[in-house]
């Protein structure tokens, strides 16, 4: 029996960007679900052949992806509990083999790595610790940098001589420095913006004896590259006229730039001549383009997403790389824009009449944003007669810094005034049934769902929270220690320093005047939005006898696992359809 449209496109491969040997870049890794659960793969164009090297029953090498070794000999992936993120490097020959421990340090969260010929340089986060970052050589470990605040390993030298790394020992993990140091420790050099402004390390040149690096910046409001010469502590800002947000990857002769650009959810490349200053568009077609590199041949690889159709990586000239096993789905409905008060985000409609039951499907992060990229989840509330909304609200990237940091000292509430305004807006313009609305988003739009489900009861007939935050102070106590320094700066303090600014945006807090049914959703191992603080939430919301549904799973932030991922959205689908009556899951 044929499976319908909102199943058959779940079956699309999804997969994190490649990552190629430097010294050998026929061979890559990556990962992928195309197997049903995401894993860890290499692939050799010499041979053409995919090995699957990892099979664990929560799935591996998605929320820290998987590394290659500068010769292309072995690969290093995440090995953590359940999906927890709180794990160890393992490393495993690239041809397949048996997997071994990396190295003899205790297990923690990732801060990111970086390997090179021989060693690797590893980052690591605790609760006891703060952020620590070792070189781990022969079986030896050297502690490099160690500080309670956070921190994260950059990327190394092309000589293997300098490591980049990413600190917020000025206390605002928003808002980075960046820090050159040799493999002793010892500081090179040191880049700061001051308070409130963020740089992040991006990549080295990749010519020998070349000591510059690619760093992000926002100092004239929006992300744009800058070259930092780490020997001659000298740095040189591009004058890139484009709107929207811009990152950087070198060429191979390191005399030009590959600009990734992105404004309103789509994107596009250029070549960008650094002697000549000058721009060059490269032949892309219109879409989301969420990462791209140039090969050490000075081919252009990316990565494409529409609205109608799913994510591939190809290049320029029009090849292609990635999904390998290439699957025909149904095409996806379009997008089309919206534009409120300086709200931008996007809207999808069923066939039929309107006004219709609508959804809005809020983003996390919130350093995030939706863009005209495929969404299997979105076209399943759409073939089931469901208009869907998304929007870009204050706290999102992609739209420029003072939008990004709108937030800043007082979010939840904001958030939830725009996705507000483009409510009103959708009613307005009879788009949507003011009767048959639902709330819905995972992890921070999880945790807007069930703040807005109490501050905003008038507004909403339905609320689905995937692994969202019921109590954000019992959230703070027990999440990842990265996130608490986040917090920190995202709040304005921890929650014993401003208890009043946790109280009046935690959804705990609203939980009673909560009118409509909820959903939620939770991975009891996650480490980003904890259980028990919806533990907390769900015993209120039982003790106030409100009408819910609470699905818990043994995963982590989400699932990785294809089956899960359909029965959940089945779930969802028939909570909507017995309470609105709408449509119940197609089969």
């Amino acid at each position: 029996m044929t499976e319908p449209a909102w199943r058959q496109r779940f079956r699309a491969p999804r997969f994190t960007a490649p990552q190629w040997a430097r010294d050998v870049p026929e061979r890559m890794v990556y990962g992928s679900n195309h197997e049903g659960t995401f894993e860890v793969y290499a692939f050799d164009w010499r041979d053409g052949v995919e090995r699957r090297l990892t099979s664990r029953p929560a799935g591996t090498g998605f929320r820290v992806p998987s590394r290659i070794t500068p010769d292309g000999s072995s690969v290093w992936w995440w090995d953590d509990a359940g999906g927890s993120e709180f794990g160890i490097w393992r490393t495993q020959p690239f041809g397949g083999g048996e997997a071994r421990l990396a190295t003899g340090l205790a297990p923690a969260y990732s801060a990111w790595t970086a390997l090179g010929r021989g060693f690797a340089v590893v980052g690591r986060s605790t609760d006891a610790e703060g952020t620590t970052i070792d070189l781990v050589r022969d079986g030896s470990t050297q502690r490099l940098y160690a500080h309670r605040e956070s921190a994260h390993v950059g990327a190394l030298s092309r000589d293997e001589t300098l490591l980049s790394m990413s600190h917020s020992e000025h206390g605002d993990a928003r808002n980075p420095a960046v820090r050159v140091v040799d493999l002793s420790g010892a500081i090179v050099a040191e880049l700061w913006d001051g308070p409130g402004r963020g740089l992040e390390p991006g990549r080295w040149s990749p010519v020998a004896g070349d000591q510059r690096l690619i760093v992000q910046h926002d100092r004239g409001g929006a992300r744009r590259p800058l070259v930092f010469d780490a020997a001659a502590r000298a740095e040189r800002e591009l004058p890139i006229d484009l709107p929207g947000e811009v990152d950087a990857d070198w060429y191979p002769d390191a005399r030009a730039l590959l600009l990734r650009h992105e404004h309103r959810g789509r994107g596009e490349l250029y070549r960008y001549l650094l002697d000549e200053g000058s721009l060059a568009r490269l032949p892309t077609p219109p879409g989301s383009i969420d990462w791209a590199a140039v090969r050490p041949k000075g081919t252009v690889w990316y990565s494409l997403s529409t609205s109608t159709a799913p994510r591939v990586v190809g290049t320029v000239d029009g090849g292609h790389v990635l999904p390998r096993t290439k699957i025909d789905i149904p095409a996806g409905r379009p997008y089309r824009d919206v534009d409120v008060s300086g709200v931008h985000g996007f809207v999808v409609e069923p066939a039929g009449a309107r006004p219709h039951p609508t959804i809005f499907i809020i983003h996390g992060g919130p350093t995030a944003h939706d863009n005209d990229a495929f969404s299997a989840t979105v076209q399943a509330w759409v073939d089931h007669g469901y208009c869907v909304a998304m929007v870009n609200y204050r706290g999102s990237t992609g739209y420029g810094k003072a939008w990004r940091d709108a937030i800043k000292g007082k979010p939840g509430l904001t958030e939830l005034e725009d996705i507000a305004r483009v409510h009103d807006r959708l009613i307005t313009d009879g788009i949507a049934d003011p009767k048959r609305t639902i709330l819905s988003g995972g992890s921070w739009g999880g945790y807007l769902t069930l703040l807005g489900l109490g501050t905003q009861p008038e507004r909403w007939g339905l609320g689905i929270g995937g692994v969202p935050i019921g109590d954000y102070v019992a959230a703070f106590e027990d999440e990842m220690e990265p996130l608490k320094r986040y917090d920190a700066a995202l709040f304005g303090g921890t929650p014993a320093q401003v208890p009043e600014v946790y109280r009046e945006r935690n959804p705990i807090t609203f939980v009673d005047r909560v009118r409509v049914p909820a959903m939620l959703l939770v991975g009891r191992n996650d480490p980003r939005c904890p259980a028990r603080s919806v533990d907390l939430y769900v015993e209120r919301l039982r003790a106030l006898g409100k009408t819910f549904e609470l699905y818990e799973y043994e995963a982590g932030h989400g699932s990785l696992k294809l089956e899960e991922q359909l029965g959940q959205l089945e779930r969802q689908l028939a909570f909507a359809a017995r309470h609105l009556g709408t449509t119940p899951p197609l089969s």
